[in-house]
């Protein structure tokens, strides 16, 4: 989620949160199963290797994606955050998908936005 819920995955923004997830993914190899921003949020499914951990993931994920929107997107950001270098909010859910099927997350994640 984003800081303060500001409503900035809209446009390019969005496009480019995406598509730095999938380069974090391939640099990292996790598998983007699917994934869709809301304005405030986004959700993707991931396949990793079970020996890393979600927090690692997830920390790098807003880390990289952070720097980078702030490089980008500095001028933009300055005017919505009063420090740099602030992006998402510290929390997150995360959840492995048991017995719900993939195909059933992925349709729930893709009908977002």
């Amino acid at each position: 989620m984003i800081k303060y819920r500001k409503q900035l995955l809209k446009g390019s923004i969005a496009d480019d949160v995406k598509q730095k997830i999938f380069d974090i993914a391939n640099t990292y190899g996790y598998e983007i199963i699917a994934m869709e921003t809301e304005k405030d949020h986004i959700h993707f499914l991931l396949s990793y290797d079970t020996i890393d951990r979600v927090c690692d993931i997830v920390k790098i994920v807003k880390q990289e994606t952070t720097y980078y929107l702030w490089h980008k997107y500095g001028s933009l950001l300055s005017k919505q955050y009063w420090k740099k270098k602030i992006f998402w909010s510290d929390g997150y859910f995360a959840c492995s998908i048991g017995e719900v099927s993939s195909a059933t997350i992925q349709k729930y994640i893709e009908s977002q936005g």
